[in-house]
Formats: structure tokens, C-alpha cells, sequence
């Protein structure tokens, strides 16, 4: 079993998700960059693209608007304008 942390997402709408993952992999300001449980803290810029987490037994994408992601104490809060869920199989 993989280690994992608490990670949530949130707009301007309200919470669209939140619940235990593995990893993720989000647009950073400088290039995709890759979070894994007991990662060291950090807060970075989020540009538009593909926010992939991965759970235990499954992976989910999301387009996302750009934002803010910041990671301490084993847990991920992603802010952004925009967040939509892509569909396994839809062409982006």
C-alpha cells in the first residue's frame, strides 16, 4: 500500500475535491511538477493545463485554469478559478 496524503481542490464555487491520493502532477509556473506523500513545503503559481492525481487503484485528470497549490504537513490545497473533471477517453 502507497503512502498518501490529504490533498483538496477548490474555486471560487465551492470544494471539488477532497480525499486521500497518492500523487499528483500539476502544471507548475516553471513545468509539471510531481508531489508525493511527506513531500517538503511548498507554495507555487499553477499555470492552465492537466492536473493528474493518482489514487490508490485509479488516476483521475482535471483541467485546470491556472491557480495556486501549496503543500504542507502531508496535505495539498489546490486554489484555482477553474476546475474541470476529464472524462477517461475525452480527447482534451
Amino acid at each position: 500500500m502507497a503512502s498518501t496524503y490529504h490533498f483538496t481542490i477548490m474555486t471560487p464555487a465551492g470544494t471539488v475535491l477532497e480525499q486521500d491520493i497518492v500523487s499528483l502532477i500539476a502544471p507548475g509556473g516553471a513545468g509539471y511538477l510531481g508531489v508525493l506523500a511527506h513531500h517538503a513545503p511548498l507554495v507555487t503559481t499553477l499555470q492552465r493545463g492537466t492536473l493528474t492525481i493518482k489514487l490508490e487503484d485509479t488516476e483521475k485528470s482535471y483541467r485546470i485554469d491556472g491557480g495556486i497549490l501549496r503543500v504542507a504537513n502531508n496535505s495539498a490545497v489546490l486554489l484555482s478559478e477553474k476546475v474541470e473533471e476529464i472524462s477517461p477517453g475525452k480527447s482534451e
